[in-house]
């Protein structure tokens, strides 16, 4: 809309016009000198060299990036270095724009200068684009957050092109076998986790002066913090009262946001021959990011984010009993996208520092997930086991509720505290539904039927289970079907229900996914062919006729889901401490008059 660019254009020459020293894009030549500032060491800044080679127009919508040769300091050496995204850039006294893209294996200290113009604009309702890994996670679907965050191809390729300088973001804490795990997806999202270098605890409590801050200060943006810590690195570009704009490039590309970040100290610098990095530590929060876009981050000194307190406590189980316990304390940014990614996270560090996350491993995740404006807690408890990444199995299955209740559209949904514990036992505790069969093949209303279950597991471990049920008096003659199933089983069909039919309230989603079966039982299921539908989330068997023919031409009409081909009479559990049940077996009884 035309009114809308002539409008922008006049906020963003009022923002210009009250800004001093500013060096507009149009009156940047080749060969013009200029300076920049950053942190080398500890927090002082410190000036570079640089001299512009020529300006690289609509590289992106509405984007323009000064081409620039790097000089002075350590550059000569180390070449651009991730870290410095933001350094301001000044020609002529005035400022021009902020170091923020680069080749990849350059041999030259060769950067892409974002100029200030198109930072001022990320202040803007609405302005720049959005990460594409974090737009695909937007709608979650079905697929498992891993596969969310696989790497496009255009990331893969990102070798031969000018790219935004990758963000280090430092892991504290964490195990080195979660970074091998996750680091292509953090890649993908244009993060480079760097394990073991953080250099210290994040900074607690502790709140530093505003007037401490400057263009060209390094800092923090702290995604997590406490036991665990995940902090993303940059530089500050212009101070602007208590604006900060920084980094010159999205961080995740997440629009408005409330991400916390701290004043950071530059221990050392390490050069590399793939991209040196600067290894720096948080020492003070300063203030709020309150908007993460293409071309900047934008922040508020002195702003208190909202973060989610996060407890983990890890209990590892001998054969003897309780052989050691480990709490994390922690608190986490609040993001619908983000939330979820970090506590996967964070469960799978926890679970790999029992170090039985290689061969034969059981894992129980018990807890609950609470949510502001009195909505009902979330509740998990499952267990998983096998013999392979078991951990990421366990870490999948705490992430992917909670990613589902914050990303269902219910803008209530806000998480106000987790705390989960995991249990984590040195075998693979898991039976297989080996046999089911029943007392009789045929059966009268009022009789009962007596099943027996059969579950086996290792080294010849079986295990006999007696099941009674009684054939409700006036049930209908037929076939009826009997499936003795696992959690999975059981859940995947209430799922595609869920799915087909979302939700239409907080309590109602909640409800839905506190429903969903542990799988440390095996559910006998009495199933009859007869239609039946599905009403405000429930199954609703066999109807009379005229509510029959209602729900089917409403739900029809809505493209809900179809007639199940057989409803659910019945559903009795076989429960097994500490063991997970897998495997679904199924017999036919027939129903006399």
């Amino acid at each position: 809309m035309a009114w809308w660019g002539a409008l922008s254009g006049v906020v963003l020459a009022g923002v210009l016009s009250a800004q001093t020293g500013v060096f507009p894009l149009k009156d940047v030549r080749p060969g013009m000198k200029g300076v920049g500032r950053t942190v080398f060491s500890g927090t002082r800044v410190e000036e570079f060299g640089l001299e512009v080679l020529g300006v690289l127009e609509n590289v992106g919508p509405r984007q323009s990036v000064i081409l620039a040769r790097l000089r002075g300091g350590p550059l000569e050496r180390t070449g651009v270095l991730q870290g410095m995204s933001g350094s301001p850039v000044y020609i002529d006294g005035k400022l021009v724009g902020a170091v923020a893209m680069a080749f990849a294996f350059s041999k030259e200290p060769i950067a892409g200068i974002r100029p200030i113009e198109e930072m001022l604009r990320a202040s803007e309702a609405g302005a720049g684009g959005s990460a594409p890994g974090l737009a695909r996670l937007a709608s979650l679907g079905s697929q498992p957050l891993a596969v969310l965050f696989a790497p496009p191809e255009s990331v893969l390729a990102a070798g031969t092109k000018l790219t935004d300088i990758a963000t280090p973001v430092s892991f504290a804490g964490f195990t080195a076998r979660t970074l091998e795990q996750f680091a292509p997806q953090l890649r993908a999202l244009g993060l480079e986790p760097r394990q073991g270098i953080a250099g210290g605890a994040p900074p607690g409590q502790k709140w530093g002066e505003p007037a401490s801050l400057q263009p060209g200060s390094m800092i923090t943006v702290q995604l997590l913090s406490g036991d665990l810590s995940i902090g993303a690195d940059g530089t500050v570009t212009q101070v602007d009262g208590k604006r900060v704009y920084a980094f010159g490039h999205r961080l995740l590309g997440l629009g408005s946001t409330d991400l916390p970040f701290a004043r950071a100290e530059v221990l050392t610098l390490l050069p590399s021959i793939a991209t040196s990095f600067k290894i720096s530590t948080a020492r003070e929060w300063m203030g709020a990011i309150t908007q993460d876009r293409s071309t900047a981050l934008v922040g508020e000194v002195g702003r208190r984010p909202v973060m989610i307190p996060l407890g983990l406590s890890v209990v590892r189980r001998a054969r003897g009993g309780v052989a050691a316990r480990q709490t994390y304390q922690m608190r986490m940014v609040n993001g619908r996208i983000l939330t979820p990614f970090l506590l996967q996270l964070a469960v799978f560090s926890a679970i790999d520092a029992t170090e039985q996350g290689l061969g034969e491993s059981s894992f129980a995740i018990s807890g609950e997930i609470e949510f502001d404006g009195g909505a009902a807690p979330l509740k998990l408890r499952n267990m998983y086991a096998g013999d392979f990444n078991v951990p990421m199995q366990a870490s999948l299955g705490a992430a992917l509720p909670l990613a589902y209740a914050m990303q269902s559209g219910f803008e209530t949904l806000r998480p106000r505290k987790i705390a989960l514990e995991i249990e984590a036992f040195d075998r693979k505790r898991q039976l297989q539904i080996e046999q089911v069969w029943g007392s009789r093949r045929e059966v009268r209303p009022g009789e009962r039927l007596e099943l027996t279950v059969v579950l086996s597991g290792e080294n010849g471990l079986e295990m006999t289970h007696q099941v009674s049920y009684q054939v409700p008096i006036g049930a209908p003659a037929g076939p009826w079907q009997i499936t003795v199933a696992d959690a999975n089983t059981v859940n995947l069909a209430e799922l595609r229900q869920l799915m087909s039919a979302p939700p239409r309230s907080p309590a109602q989603l909640i409800s839905s996914l506190n429903s969903l079966r542990p799988n440390t039982k095996a559910y006998v299921r009495v199933l009859r062919a007869e239609p039946a539908y599905e009403l405000l989330g429930s199954t609703l068997p066999n109807p009379p006729a005229s509510v029959a023919m209602i729900l089917a031409r409403t739900q029809a009409s809505v493209g809900g889901p179809a007639l199940a081909g057989n409803s659910t009479i019945a559903e009795l559990e076989i429960s097994v401490p500490d063991m997970v049940i897998s495997g679904s077996r199924t017999i036919q009884v027939e129903v006399k008059e």
